[in-house]
C-alpha cells in the first residue's frame, strides 16, 4: 500500500481525491481495486444489510467506498476509514455528498487478492483496533477464499462461521441473521 506525500491531507482533500483511499497520519492512502470475488461477497452482505434496515426501520446499510471520517486520530493515525460494507446507526453529514461523521456499528473487511499473509494479518488486527477504538460493536473479517466468517466482538473475542452455517452481527444488529453459503454464493 503506498502513500500519496500530500503533508497534513485533510477529510476534505480525502473527498477530492479520485480513487478509493483512507486518510492516515495525515497522509491519503490508496486503497487496492477488488476483484469479482471480493466485490461480490461485499456486494451480497450489503444487499443484506440493507433488507435488514428496511424490515427493522432502523439504521442505514453502508456499501463499499464510503468514507467514516474522525475528528481526533484513531491509534493507528488514521482519520478515516472504509469497510467493504457496514451498518450506520447514527445522523448523516449535513452535506450529503460528504464523508459520514462517526463510526459504523457493524463493519465489514473482505479480503481481497492482496490480503493474505501475517503483514496483511497484523494490518487487520491494527485497523479492527481502530474501529473498536471509534465505538464499533462487531467486524467481521471476511475471507472468501477459506469460505469463512470471523465475528469480532473485541480484538479477542472471535467466533468463525463457515459453510452451512448462519452468521451474525450479534449485539449490534439484533436478529439480522445471513446464510454463509448465500454470501459465498458466485
Amino acid at each position: 500500500m503506498s502513500m500519496l506525500t500530500l503533508q497534513n491531507a485533510t477529510l476534505d482533500d480525502l473527498m477530492n481525491y479520485k480513487p478509493r483511499a483512507e486518510l492516515i497520519n495525515g497522509r491519503i492512502v490508496p486503497l487496492m481495486p477488488n476483484g469479482y470475488l471480493p466485490t461480490h461477497v461485499a456486494a451480497e452482505i450489503g444487499v443484506s444489510l440493507r433488507d435488514y434496515s428496511k424490515q427493522s426501520k432502523s439504521g442505514r446499510a453502508i456499501f463499499d467506498a464510503c468514507a467514516y471520517g474522525f475528528e481526533s486520530p484513531l491509534p493507528s493515525g488514521r482519520l478515516s476509514i472504509s469497510p467493504d460494507a457496514s451498518f450506520y446507526i447514527g445522523p448523516l453529514p449535513e452535506d450529503p455528498m460528504s464523508y459520514i461523521p462517526g463510526h459504523p456499528i457493524f463493519a465489514v473487511e473482505v479480503r481481497s487478492q492482496s490480503d493474505y499473509g501475517p503483514k496483511m494479518d497484523r494490518e487487520f488486527d491494527i485497523k479492527r483496533n481502530d474501529y473498536f477504538h471509534a465505538g464499533t460493536v462487531v467486524v467481521w473479517d471476511v475471507d472468501p477464499v477459506a469460505k469463512t466468517i470471523s465475528k469480532y466482538t473485541t480484538l479477542t473475542d472471535v467466533t468463525v462461521f463457515r459453510t452451512g452455517e448462519i452468521a451474525d452481527a450479534e449485539p449490534a444488529l439484533p436478529s439480522w441473521r445471513v446464510a454463509v453459503d448465500e454470501i459465498f454464493r458466485s
